[in-house]
C-alpha cells in the first residue's frame, strides 16, 4: 500500500468558549496525529471552493475529482442502501423529522431528537410503504433518522426539496416546512413536485397518529411525524474510477460513493439504536469503525495501493453543539486508528493524509465554509542535531533521545498550525494530486 486517506467528518471547527477558545481538534490530546504532523507537512483546504458551504456528497465528489453535477445525494445513498434504480427513477435522501403540524409548518427538530430507534424507524417505514399513490415508490429507513425514498418511473430531478436548509433558503424560512418546487418550466418537473408533495402530505397523515409516535409523546420524546427530502437524482452516477483503492465503509453515502467509484468496498453492520441515547450508539459505532478500519488495512494493504477511510461520528457533535463530545471522539480516533497508523505506516513506507469533508463548527450547529486542516505524513523527518549524530551510540545506550521524536518541537495537528503549513492553500479537487495519490 502506498497511501491512506482518512476523512474525519466535520472535523473543522472554530474557537469555542467551552474549550477555552480552542477548537475541538486543538483542545484534543492527539499525540499520534501530532507524531505524523511533525514528520510531514500541513496545509488548509477548501473542499469545493472558498465561500462554498458543502454537504458531504459535494465534498466527496470534489475530493475525488468529479463534477458536482455528476451525482446526487439521493442516488448515492440509494446505491449504498442496496436499492436498485434505473434511469428515470427519482431517488431522494430523507430524514424523519418533527413538525408542530402540517398547517403551521414549523420544524421542531430535523432528526426527531436523534432518539428514533432502529426498530421504531423500521415499523414506521412499513406503514409509509402502504401509502397509495398513482405511481410506485419504495421507502427504506437506513441508520437512525436517515432514509432513502425512490419513486419508480420517468421523473424529473429539476426540483427543490422541502427543507430550506439545503436549498440556500432565507433565514426566516429555515425552520419552516416548504413545498417541493420545480426549478424549470418543464411539465414533468411540476408533475414530479406534485407527486412528492402528495406523498409527503399522506406520509404526515400516517405518521402523526401512529402508535409509535403516540407512545413516544407519552414518554416525552419528539414524534417522528414528518419526512424531509433532499438531493433528488434520476441518473445513476458515472464517477471517476479508483480501482486501486480499498474503502472500509459503513454509512450509505460513503458505501454508495465508494462502490460507484470502483473501489473495493468492505462494510460492517452498524450497531442498531436500541434506546434513546443516540450518543451511546454513536460511540459504539465509532469504536467499531476504528477497529474495522485497522482490520481492513491489515488484511488488504498488500492487495491495494490506497485506502479511503471515512469516520462519520465526529460531525454530529458539531450539529448538536457538543464540543466536549467532539473533542473526545477525536481523541478516541487518535488513540486507536492513529496509534495503529503511527506504528504501521513508517516501516511500510505508507503516506497518510488526514483531513475532513467539511467544517461543522459546534457554535454554528451546521456546516460552514471554513477551510479544513490537511496533514500529509510522508516520513520527512527533520535532520537530527549534529551533536546527537556524533554520539548516536552513546544516545542509544543510555536512551538520551526519544526515538519517536525528531530533534525539533512537536507540531500540533489543528486548524491554526495547518494554516501555517508548507502545503499552503488547497482546493478539494487538487488534494490527491498535491499529496501524490494516484487513481
Amino acid at each position: 500500500m502506498k497511501g491512506i486517506l482518512v476523512i474525519i467528518d466535520g472535523v473543522g471547527d472554530l474557537p469555542n468558549k467551552q474549550l477555552k477558545d480552542k477548537t475541538p481538534l486543538e483542545a484534543a490530546e492527539t499525540p499520534n496525529m501530532d507524531f505524523l504532523a511533525t514528520r510531514g507537512k500541513m496545509g488548509f483546504m477548501y473542499p469545493v471552493k472558498p465561500g462554498f458551504i458543502p454537504e458531504s456528497d459535494e465534498a466527496l465528489l470534489a475530493l475525488f475529482n468529479n463534477s458536482l453535477l455528476s451525482a446526487s445525494r439521493g442516488q448515492l445513498e440509494a446505491k449504498g442502501a442496496d436499492m436498485k434504480t434505473i434511469r428515470g427513477d427519482l431517488a431522494l435522501r430523507t430524514n424523519f423529522a418533527t413538525i408542530d403540524s402540517l398547517k403551521k409548518g414549523n420544524i421542531r427538530d430535523r432528526r426527531a431528537g436523534r432518539t428514533l430507534t432502529t426498530e421504531e424507524a423500521e415499523i414506521l417505514a412499513k406503514s409509509i410503504n402502504k401509502i397509495k399513490l398513482s405511481c410506485k415508490f419504495i421507502f427504506k429507513s437506513t441508520l437512525q433518522h436517515r432514509g432513502v425514498l425512490i419513486f419508480k418511473g420517468g421523473f424529473s430531478d429539476s426540483i427543490l426539496g422541502n427543507d430550506a436548509t439545503y436549498n440556500q433558503g432565507k433565514a426566516n424560512e429555515i425552520n419552516k416546512v416548504r413545498l417541493c418546487t420545480p426549478t424549470d418550466d418543464e411539465e414533468n418537473s411540476q408533475y414530479t413536485a406534485n407527486i412528492i408533495n402528495e406523498f409527503l402530505e399522506k406520509a404526515y397523515e400516517v405518521l402523526k397518529d401512529h402508535s409509535i409516535n403516540l407512545k413516544r409523546k407519552k414518554r416525552g420524546l419528539l414524534p417522528a411525524n414528518y419526512l424531509l427530502v433532499r438531493g433528488p437524482g434520476i441518473e445513476i452516477p458515472k464517477l471517476k474510477q479508483y480501482k486501486k483503492w480499498i474503502s472500509p465503509s459503513y454509512m450509505p453515502l460513503e458505501i454508495g460513493f465508494s462502490q460507484l467509484s470502483g473501489m473495493k468496498t468492505v462494510d460492517f453492520e452498524y450497531p442498531k439504536l436500541k434506546n434513546v441515547d443516540a450518543y451511546e450508539n454513536l460511540w459504539e459505532g465509532l469504536k467499531k469503525a476504528c477497529k474495522f478500519s485497522i482490520k481492513s488495512i491489515k488484511k488488504y494493504h498488500k492487495k491495494y495501493d490506497y485506502a479511503y477511510i471515512h469516520l462519520k461520528e465526529t460531525d454530529l457533535p458539531g450539529h448538536d453543539n457538543k464540543p466536549f463530545e467532539k473533542k473526545e471522539m477525536i481523541e478516541h480516533i487518535d488513540k486507536t486508528l492513529f496509534k495503529f497508523l503511527r506504528s504501521f505506516a513508517p516501516p511500510n513506507k505508507i503516506k497518510v493524509v488526514v483531513t475532513g469533508d467539511h467544517s461543522t463548527p459546534c457554535k454554528n450547529k451546521h456546516h460552514s465554509a471554513d477551510p479544513l486542516p490537511v496533514l500529509l505524513y510522508d516520513d520527512s523527518i527533520p535532520k537530527p542535531n549534529p551533536f546527537f549524530s556524533a554520539f548516536s551510540k552513546v544516545n542509544e545506550k543510555f536512551n538520551f533521545r526519544n526515538k519517536d521524536k525528531p530533534q525539533s518541537k512537536s507540531i500540533k495537528f489543528c486548524e491554526k498550525e495547518a494554516r501555517r503549513g508548507s502545503l499552503g492553500r488547497i482546493m478539494g479537487n487538487e488534494l490527491l494530486k498535491t499529496v501524490g495519490f494516484e487513481r
